[in-house]
Formats: structure tokens, sequence, C-alpha cells
């Protein structure tokens, strides 16, 4: 292909520099030693790729210690995919970054990986990743070149490699599918013979370069389309001509590459359903389907576990884990915005610690296994920051492509990272920690079969948080809960810090932070949330379950639902909504309570409308002691919100029922909203 010839000689250039600087480095790689608890096996030197030895780290026989604890998975095979995606490397160390091994000694990254039991690479690989003038747009800047650098590499260590073209000249995911720049124009015929000769010149020169390629994504996470295309039609015929180039170089080679379609959204089910069917109907010639899972936008584990069963049963297709990670740590390590961050943003279960981040690898890794997925590749675990957090890292991100995007790809993606270019968004999910050293969780993948033994130790306490209402002393709990590294729980007693407690203002309310230390020395924190309560459930009607609230109509019909629709909310976008168009209306809405605590409360709530009769009548109420207070009101035009307030309201014996009634002629309309209950006074 035309445009392919014009670049090879700038990337044959590169590759060759790569190649030169990979071997000059390589003889100066660190020593295999180990940590104090995590051993590495000796190497096993076997068959040759080129002139360059390949060396095999063996797992390990049984059980071993460590800084973490893994439970075993049972039956897992010693040929499950334990891979990594490290495409961002080269652009990385171009960068300056430097990776190290377990004894903190410098040593290749691919032979950490290797010695901690990955046996597989993913390696992306981008059309033309640059612009007009030669400047990468980022992303590790991945070409074929590339791809060949990363993979020889990987190869050298005994690794199987995964190439992923998104055939795209940047990032593809189900949000966009750009198509390269050289193929902008052309019809699906001519455009499905571009991804034939793009694909089959490509994985030539990878056979060529001595990397042992193993499986072929042709796209990447396809689900909305392919290179600009979304007729599905069309998508097929270029799955259709990305798998006879792979087949081709497969048989020219002599070796058995697997041809992988690659889907995510497993929560969307059906659809997949529709695109693997669709895959089925065509006969498309492909072997292995490849899943996006992350716990904090993909669903639980068990839904994985369903997925991979399903299209197993359903299509006799393997199945693998393409991509999963999770995050370590909340920090920040270069100063640009991190894709998952602080609690918010953490699955169920899995905290933001290296413990958590083995837990969760560990998990995904057994749920594959016991559904009978092939394996699983951890996403990027190798991209860690450029330059600290507290400095502009930007120049090494422009000039060497190791932020997700370049300023340079603005012009082919203006959209996303025309507006939001900058460094790694996902190094908090790295399994290398912000100084290039290996993180304790990068052992999970050695430790599958037969687990990791760890001294017992704090890994997570779930957040403290005490709300009190204004005028109240809060109450500390005396214990908190302790999650520990093998997963178990305990209550712990705490002892919380006097002066941080004496500072809470009760009288103005507002967020406190109360340091607080376990038996251990752990310290602790909680956080204080002094503001008036309130006691009505639902009280804006946002939540689908309004099974709290009671409305009482004495018409045939009632004229009453819950409206979404923020113009005419107070707050929110869901407000309780009336109008009966040809008949007067009678009705109310309430809600009662059996267990209030003793004391003085405050009623109050937010009504607008129009369209009312002089004779019409509306009244805020509440029902206390067998006896009816009341606050009369009246609506008067579109958005003019009343707020009708009962100020006094006794309760003695916990119970008390709230509502407001209207009685409206035909034809008038209106909402109510943000229902408040405060207590004020004991």
């Amino acid at each position: 292909m035309h445009h392919f010839t014009r670049l090879s000689h700038k990337h044959l250039l590169a590759l060759c520099l790569s190649t030169v600087l990979i071997m000059g480095s390589l003889s100066g790689c660190g020593s295999q030693g180990s940590a104090a608890t995590d051993t590495i096996a000796e190497p096993d030197v076997s068959a040759t790729v080129g002139t360059t030895d390949n060396t095999a780290f063996p797992l390990p026989e049984g059980p071993e210690e460590s800084t973490i604890f893994v439970e075993p998975v049972d039956g897992i095979s010693d040929d499950f995919y334990r891979g990594m995606d490290a495409s961002a490397v080269l652009a990385l160390e171009n960068s300056g970054v430097k990776y190290y091994n377990f004894d903190g000694e410098e040593q290749d990254v691919f032979m950490t990986l290797a010695q901690a039991g990955v046996n597989y690479i993913r390696l992306r690989v981008w059309n033309d990743p640059y612009d007009e003038n030669g400047n990468g747009y980022g992303g590790g800047n991945n070409d074929v070149a590339t791809a060949i650098a990363l993979g020889q590499r990987a190869t050298k260590y005994g690794m199987k490699v995964c190439i992923d073209f998104h055939y795209s000249d940047f990032w593809a995911d189900p949000k966009k599918q750009f198509v390269p720049k050289a193929w902008e124009g052309m019809d699906i015929e001519e455009k499905s013979d571009a991804l034939y000769n793009f694909t089959l010149e490509s994985l030539t020169q990878l056979l060529d370069a001595g990397v042992d390629v193993g499986m072929v994504q042709i796209g990447n996470e396809i689900n909305n389309g392919m290179s600009g295309e979304t007729d599905v039609a069309n998508v097929r015929k270029l799955l259709t001509a990305g798998s006879k180039a792979v087949r081709e170089a497969a048989a020219n080679s002599g070796k058995e590459i697997l041809v992988a379609v690659h889907y995510t959204n497993i929560d969307d089910m059906k659809k997949l359903d529709t695109l693997l069917t669709g895959l089925q109907v065509k006969e498309i010639d492909y072997d292995i389907v490849g899943l996006s899972f992350y716990p904090y936008w993909h669903g639980t584990i068990e839904d994985l576990k369903n997925a991979i069963i399903h299209i197993r049963d359903t299509y006799g297709k393997k199945v693998y884990v393409a991509e999963n990670a999770y995050c370590y740590t909340a920090e920040d390590g270069d100063g640009s915005a991190n894709s998952v961050e602080g609690t918010d943003d953490l699955a169920e279960g899995y905290s933001a610690s290296v413990q958590g981040q083995a837990n969760e690898v560990r998990d995904v890794c057994a749920a594959a296994s016991e559904s009978g997925a092939e394996g699983i590749f951890y996403w990027e675990g190798t991209w860690i920051p450029v330059g600290p957090a507290d400095a502009d890292n930007s120049d090494l991100w422009e000039k060497y492509g190791s932020g997700w995007a370049s300023s340079y790809a603005s012009g082919y993606d203006p959209k996303d990272a025309g507006q939001y270019y900058g460094g790694c968004s996902w190094d908090n999910q790295a399994m290398f920690d912000f100084t290039g050293h290996p993180l304790a969780s990068l052992n999970v993948f050695k430790y599958l079969k037969y687990g990791a033994t760890a001294p017992l130790a704090v890994d997570s306490i779930p957040a403290v948080t005490v709300a009190c209402n204004i005028g109240t002393d809060p109450e500390l709990p005396d214990t908190v809960s302790v999650i520990y590294n093998d997963r178990s729980e305990a209550q712990v007693p705490v002892i919380w810090n006097t002066d941080d407690v004496a500072a809470i203002d009760t009288e103005n309310g507002g967020n406190f932070t109360v340091s607080g230390t376990l038996e251990d020395g752990t310290e602790v924190t909680a956080t204080v949330t002094v503001e008036r309560i309130n006691y009505v459930q639902n009280p804006s009607f946002e939540d689908a379950d309004s099974s709290m609230w009671t409305v009482n109509s004495s018409g045939e019909t009632d004229p009453t639902d819950y409206q979404v629709k923020a113009a005419d909310a107070h707050s929110g976008e869901v407000a309780f909504h009336f109008w009966s168009g040809s008949a007067d209306m009678d009705f109310s809405i309430e809600q009662s309570f059996t267990d209030l605590e003793p004391g003085t409360y405050e009623l109050s709530a937010f009504s607008q409308g129009g369209d009312l009769s002089d004779d019409a009548s509306m009244e805020l109420y509440a029902l206390v002691d067998g006896r009816e207070l009341t606050a009369p009101f009246r609506l008067t035009t579109y958005a003019d919100w009343q707020n009708p307030v009962i100020p006094e309201i006794k309760v003695t014996d916990g119970s008390l029922t709230i509502g407001v009634r209207y009685k409206c002629n035909k034809n008038s309309w209106g909402t109510l909203d943000d229902v408040t209950l405060y207590k004020i006074a004991e």
C-alpha cells in the first residue's frame, strides 16, 4: 500500500535504532536477585529467536512467602494467559523513565514481567500516529516499528505477543473508531483491501523480526464500528479482510496464530449477542473473543463469569479478558488527572492499595479460569509517570509521546485529544510505583496456582463517617472495621483525638476531620458532618422507590405522578406532579414515622403551580398526638415557589404523619418538591 510504503523508511530507521539500543541496554541488565520475601526462579534458556536467546522463568512449584496474601486459584492451568499490555514502555523509556527489579536494580522491564509470571504481552498498533510533520500523537506513538522493538524484548524473555490492531491512527474504543488518514474517502471494498494489506505487511515484518506472535486482535473494542465504519455489514467485511491477512501471515511463517475479535460493555449482553450472532451467521473466520472488564465500569465479577460462559456455550469460541486493571493508590503521579481516582471510583470489595490491586487481579483470573476462559491481559501495568506530579512535564509528553495524547493529535481527534491532551491517566493503576519499582502485586501472576502467604497486616479501613444534627454532640464509634490482607475483617477499638473532637462546632455545623489510633498504632480518620438532618425519606422524589409516600385521591382517577422534568422541580430532576384536565382534584400525599426521637421538629415544603380558581385550597399538615397542625398556602403561577412551614411540632412518642393536601379545580396544575423535617430542639 502506498501510504505504508511511504512511511517504511522512517519506521525501519526507528526500528534499527531501537534494536541497537535494546541490545545494548540488555547486555547491562541488573542481576536476577530477589527481594527478601519474593523469590525469582532461575532462568530457563531454551529456543532462540534469530540470534537472541529466549529466556523463560518457570512458575513456582508451591506456595511462597510474600508481602501480599494471594489465595490460590484451584485448577488454573500453567498455560493460562497471564498477560500484560506494555505498549507505552518505549515512549516512557525515551522520556527518561527507568524500570527496576525487585532488588531495586535497574533492569529491562520485560525481564521483570517474566520473572513475575507474566507469559503474554499485548501491544497495540496504530497505522500512522503522526501528523504531517512527523510529530507523534502520544499514547506511546504505537506504530509497527514500536511493536517490533517491544515484541522482540518480550520474546527474548519467553513471552508470547498479542498484536492489537486498532485500524486507526490513534485510540479506538466504543466511542470513536476513526478511519486512518490514508484510508479516508475509500469505499468499503477499497478499505477492506487496504486493511488486508496493512495487516499482512505489518505481521510479516513482526514475524520476520522474530517476534513470537501468538494472537492478533483485528480491531479494538469494536462494539459500535471499526475504521470509520458503523454499518455492521461493512464492519464484517473489514473483519474478514483482517482475518484473511492473519491466516496468510501465519501460514507463511509456519506459526499458529489466533484471530481475536474484541468487545467491551459486558453489561449490555443483548448487543454483544447481536454482534456475535452476526459473525456466526456470516461465518466470519475467527478463533477467540476478547472482553474488556474494568470492575468500576462493567459490573461485577459474577457478570464477567456469566458473559464468558454464555459466549463459550452459545458461539463455541474461546474467550479471554483483553483488558483489566485496578488502582493501587488514589494518588496522581504526574499532575495529569487519573481515569480512576478517589473512593467514589472504587469497586466494592477492593481497596485502593497494593493488596487491593492484587485481590482484584487474582479474582478476575479466578473468574476467567473457572468459567473456561483462556486468560487475561492487565492493561498498561507499566505505564508510570513521566516526571513528578508537581512539575510541568508537558515537553516530555509532547516530544516522546509518553502522555495519553499530545497536542499534535488535535487535528485527528479534535473533540477528545484536542481538548484534553496531557500526561498519563493510568499511573495509579500501574503495577510499578511512580519511580519504576515493581509493586508486590505484580507477582500475583506467578502466585495464581499455589498462592502466597504474608504476615497479617491491615490492608484498609473503610471510611468512618458520622453525622449529627446541629445542637447535638456526635457519637464517634468505639471500634472501627478493619480489613486485613487475607480479607478477614474485625472490629478494632479506636482512641479518638480529644482535641479534634473538641474542635467540632455543633452550633454552626460543617464538616470536621477527627484523627484516631488503633491498638497497634495504625492511624484512622473519621469525617464528622454536623448539619440539619432531614428525616423525610425520598424528600425530593429522586429515588425510583416511592413506597414511603402514600397518595390519597377522592376522584375517579389519580391526577398525580412523579414527573421527570428538571424545569418543574425545585431541585434535581423529579417532582411530585398533578394535573387532571377535565375534573376537579382532591388529593393528598403523606409520609408517616413511628420511631422519631422525642423533640421539637420543623416541617416545610416547596410547591408551585397555576390556573387555580379562587376557591382552590392547599395546605401543609402534620398529625401528632391526635391533633393536626396546618400551614395553608396558595399557588400563583409557574416557578413561583411557595414555601409553607410548620415551625414547632412536638413529638413525644415517636409517631408523626406529615403531608400536603390539595383541593383544585379542573385544568389546574402544579408540583411539590423538597419536603423537609428537621429536629430543632430536644
